[in-house]
């Protein structure tokens, strides 16, 4: 058998602005990080970058929790590992859902053997704590799951007051940080999250392919008080933890480059610093939002709770949807998407993460939108 190579160019990828719910556009330098030397996966100095990667995941996560690693995976794979290692069967599960990835997290914990109640909202409206609290008053749960920031609306829900009545009735909080995590502020330790997980591809500027989460001393407890083992094996923290603590026993081969990636973003944050990294995602995301104003187009959300990170923006009557993002992406190589779920054909969504969060990448999409649109 041969192969006409001819059909097969050499890897050649357009020149996108990605601004889409991600991936998110990746810095130089960790781009440059992904072509460093492979090592083994448990060679000495592997194992120290282990260690630096988890300290600058608790500062980005303002958290002390010893069981602070990364999943190899996805986004999905942190909130898979949450789940499956906070959920028994029979357990009593609430999951608050109102948008597309809160009920993948009602859809996980039932497959889990989750005993799962589900309270519901509008895509883009955002839990009280009165609600949460209600629906425990009426079935105590032992695992409450909700989604700090949820990609397919554009909200931002508060936790603050849920964590503490999810802890007052004996329960863990699992929080869904995906597009947060880098962007807004976490505040895991101060909070009260449990067990919080992200993803590479979105505030933290990197590639996708590793899931940041942390484990609190409570959701540690739980762990090790289970009943039944882990019914994923590869997710199970009880083998994983061996792994990144300072054993590191065999556990399987880390993702050596994408690790290069992530530790080179996590420097990048911690040089910018947390506080100057949240503004400029609050800078930019204003800048859009005044411009989209500008062009007498809302947004889905109402200002106090939208995420700074990803906009949501109602589709104006009359305007194709799939026509002004086909044409974006042809004649000025940018990249918006669609809505997911309840929202399709309704908004557009627009992010606004990492190293994607720039001002003139803003200016760059309202000039092209607004020709699009308006010719």
């Amino acid at each position: 058998m041969t192969l006409d190579l001819t059909t097969f160019p050499e890897l050649n990828t357009p020149p996108r602005l990605l601004l889409g719910p991600g991936p998110s556009l990746v810095h130089p330098r960790v781009l440059r990080a992904m072509a460093t030397q492979l090592v083994g996966h448990l060679d000495p100095s592997f194992v120290e970058l282990m260690g630096r990667t988890q300290a600058l995941l608790r500062y980005v996560f303002q958290t002390e929790n010893a069981l602070t690693l990364t999943v190899s995976g996805t986004g999905t794979a942190g909130m898979e590992a949450a789940i499956a290692n906070m959920v028994e069967p029979g357990d009593s599960v609430l999951v608050c859902v109102a948008g597309y990835f809160g009920a993948r997290i009602a859809d996980m914990a039932k497959r889990y053997g989750g005993e799962v109640q589900v309270i519901t909202k509008a895509w883009g409206e955002v839990f009280t704590p009165s609600e949460v609290k209600a629906a425990l008053d009426a079935r105590p749960a032992k695992v409450v799951a909700i989604v700090h920031a949820e990609t397919s609306t554009g909200a931002m829900q508060p936790l603050d007051e849920i964590a503490q009545i999810v802890h007052a009735q004996g329960g863990v909080l699992i929080g869904d940080a995906v597009t947060s995590l880098g962007g807004i502020a976490v505040r895991v330790d101060e909070v009260g999250i449990d067990v919080c997980y992200s993803g590479t591809q979105k505030c933290l500027g990197c590639p996708p392919g590793l899931a940041p989460i942390t484990f609190s001393p409570r959701a540690l407890e739980k762990l090790d008080k289970r009943q039944t083992p882990v019914t994923n094996w590869y997710l199970d923290m009880t083998l994983l933890r061996a792994y990144w603590d300072q054993g590191r026993a065999y556990h399987h081969t880390a993702p050596i480059s994408m690790n290069y990636a992530l530790y080179e973003g996590l420097r990048l944050v911690a040089e910018e610093g947390l506080e100057a990294r949240w503004a400029r995602h609050r800078e930019n995301a204003r800048l859009l939002w005044d411009g989209l104003q500008d062009m007498d187009m809302q947004p889905h959300v109402p200002e106090a709770y939208r995420l700074p990170t990803l906009t949501t923006v109602r589709i104006p009557a009359g305007v194709d949807d799939m026509a002004v993002r086909k044409r974006l992406l042809d004649e000025y190589n940018i990249e918006i998407a669609g809505g997911l779920g309840e929202l399709r054909g309704k908004v557009w969504r627009i992010g606004l993460m990492g190293f994607s969060s720039r001002r003139e990448n803003v200016l760059t999409l309202l000039t092209a939108l607004d020709k699009v649109i308006h010719g």
